[in-house]
């Protein structure tokens, strides 16, 4: 008999709404600048969506544009896009069309996200998403010296 995993069921949350840390403070990316596979700035980590229940960041929560707020926009993107973290920076593997193309977020409009809202955005990147079966976790390079993986990444 093929052992299956048990469907995933742990709905994710803002950290910076949830009395979780990070395991390191090195890996506290919000405020860093995102940048595209091409070296383009798309904007900085807002925020980081967290799986409670296996104590792991899904999705970066990301600020772009505008003034005081005014022409600002917000994407959401899978914590699998990212290419390599750096003290300022957070390269992702994709480009800043592609990214400014995917659904629209809105983060005062999503109160209690659910995996249906994920969905759309692992879709849009050809990912599968975390509570598929046989997903795995994917590795954080902190940089070239630094690229271990972090079994939980708050805690």
């Amino acid at each position: 008999m093929k052992h299956e995993d048990p469907p995933h069921t742990s709905e994710l949350a803002r950290l910076s709404e949830t009395d979780l840390v990070l395991a390191e403070e090195r890996q506290d990316i919000r405020g860093r600048k995102v940048v595209d596979r091409d070296g383009t700035e798309i904007g900085h980590v807002d925020d980081l969506f967290i799986d409670e229940g296996e104590r792991k960041v899904r999705m970066l929560q990301i600020r772009s544009g505008g003034f005081l707020g005014l022409g600002e926009r917000h994407f959401l993107l899978p914590v699998d896009t990212i290419k390599k973290v750096t003290k300022s920076d957070v390269q992702v593997n994709e480009t800043l069309e592609r990214i400014a193309g995917a659904p629209v977020y809105d983060p005062g409009l999503v109160e209690a996200p659910t995996q249906e809202s994920w969905e759309p955005y692992y879709g849009y990147y050809g990912l599968s998403p975390y509570w598929g079966m046989g997903y795995l976790y994917p590795r954080f390079p902190f940089n070239e010296s630094e690229a271990t993986q972090h079994d939980r990444f708050v805690r």
